[in-house]
């Protein structure tokens, strides 16, 4: 029961880092908020962005990455959080689409939803925009199922499935409102 209670203090304090960086606060303020250093509250909430090759993706979810990060970019963010993850699976038809149609959802509905939860930031987005835990955990998600399927590459579907197993986020809402049958993308429930 412990391990229960502190995983969900995890996924408090993680969505309060989020929430906060979404929203312009300097990893010195949230330092202060949590009571340790700028450098440690880094070390645990900022993971480096990690590149995945392409090698390992398919060409459906290469360009879906394109328009993530396209997305992130037009908007003035300097993260790819669950919503840009989403409205790039949705930009075109591929495996998502197919997946989230066999789930009860529009795809063209849902990337309508998700582009109206895009909000523009303050700052001008770097060339090298921070995944927000949630979308990295999707993206790993994605990674173990792509691989459970014996699959040699990473493809469309496998990122949604992530963003439906976690149930966090922009993306979980739009997905939940888009009347998407949360069994079918294997979701449900908050990964922890």
């Amino acid at each position: 029961m412990s391990g229960q209670w502190q995983a969900l203090a995890d996924d408090l304090v993680e969505d309060y880092v989020e929430h906060c960086r979404m929203h312009g606060c300097s990893w010195t303020d949230i330092g202060t908020a949590l009571g340790v250093t700028r450098q440690a509250v880094q070390q645990r909430f900022y993971a480096p962005h990690k590149r995945y090759a392409a090698e390992n993706m398919t060409d459906g979810l290469r360009q879906a990455m394109t328009h993530v990060k396209r997305a992130a970019v037009q908007h003035r963010n300097n993260y790819i959080g669950t919503e840009h993850l989403l409205w790039g699976l949705t930009a075109e038809e591929n495996s998502a689409g197919q997946l989230l149609s066999s789930a009860g959802a529009s795809p063209a509905e849902v990337h309508r939803a998700v582009g109206a939860r895009l909000s523009m930031g303050a700052s001008q987005a770097a060339e090298r925009i921070a995944w927000t835990p949630y979308s990295r955990k999707a993206m790993a998600i994605a990674e173990e199922r792509a691989e459970e399927a014996r699959s040699a590459r990473i493809d469309c579907d496998h990122p949604l499935l992530g963003l439906a197993r976690i149930g966090r986020g922009v993306a979980a809402a739009v997905l939940g409102e888009a009347g998407a049958d949360m069994a079918v993308l294997g979701g449900g429930g908050a990964e922890a």
